[in-house]
């Protein structure tokens, strides 16, 4: 009787941690879903230019101040970064894609696994930033070039991880109960293979998403990314030096912490979607 009632509190404690981890993940994604929905719904002339109330401190009517251009410095901020986090999850969604291919073919056989291994050495031994300053570069800058070069260099760490579970499977019983069987390697990629990959793509694209961010912002911030036009966060922090030094400092504070608060809600994403996904941390 003691041991049932111990097994149904444990059950109990861990279905509330369940479901906490779940409204963790729940809350944050609609926060950062809100901001982007914000960011598109925005109208255009919200941050039209208005020289009588250029450099504002923050207030109520404006909650992170303006800027030298009368400009709302919270829609700014939101704007800007509504269109990181697109970036960041169009760049994601390919870098995934990359990751899958090259952790397939370094399944394929020794040839292969020898390039897709040259490869991620190669990439690893550049400077991320490097590498996306000199492909935005080749592409002529703006949304294009900074979104494929984000893309084309955070492919390697979910590569590795992709390449190294394939192999880990690959020498499991079943795998090789399936294939005396006479299954075919497309039944046993599909039946065995990908079901076990997809928990580790997903987890992989959601803490691939803060480096894609930050180094988005970083690019733009050294004027390698995105236009100037363009409502970016790199681009605003970028301006804002100029008039730090005249005691200006709501021009990069806000916008600075709101890509900080953005950046860890991904990371907080990530971590309790790792306890969904792992049974041991999913107690702890």
């Amino acid at each position: 009787m003691n041991n049932e009632v111990t097994f149904k509190k444990r059950l109990f404690k861990s279905l509330n941690l369940r479901q906490k981890t779940l409204l963790i993940i729940g809350t944050t994604s609609l926060l950062l879903l809100s901001v982007v929905i914000s960011s598109l719904i925005l109208p255009g002339e919200s941050l039209s230019t208005d020289f009588a109330s250029k450099n504002l401190s923050p207030s109520l009517e404006h909650p992170f101040g303006t800027d030298w251009m009368g400009r709302d410095m919270f829609i700014r901020t939101i704007e800007g970064l509504g269109l990181s986090i697109m970036i960041g999850a169009i760049a994601s969604t390919f870098s995934t894609v990359i990751a899958i291919i090259f952790g397939i073919l370094s399944s394929v056989g020794k040839k292969t696994d020898f390039v897709v291994s040259w490869l991620v050495d190669l990439f690893l031994s550049i400077p991320h930033t490097l590498f996306v300053i000199l492909i935005s570069i080749g592409l002529g800058g703006g949304a294009l070039g900074i979104t494929v070069g984000v893309a084309l260099t955070h492919w390697v760490a979910l590569t590795r991880v992709v390449r190294a579970e394939i192999k880990q499977l690959k020498t499991q019983e079943y795998i090789h109960i399936s294939r005396n069987l006479g299954k075919s390697k497309w039944w046993i990629a599909s039946k065995h293979i990908m079901p076990h990959l997809i928990p580790q793509i997903v987890l992989g694209t959601i803490i691939m998403f803060p480096h894609v961010i930050l180094h988005e912002a970083a690019v733009t911030f050294l004027g390698f990314g995105l236009s100037p036009h363009q409502p970016a966060i790199g681009i605003i922090l970028s301006e804002s030096m100029k008039y730090l030094s005249a005691g200006y400092w709501w021009l990069a504070f806000f916008p600075g912490l709101s890509l900080l608060i953005v950046v860890l809600l991904f990371d907080l994403i990530g971590d309790n979607l790792r306890k969904l996904l792992d049974p041991k941390s999913a107690h702890e």
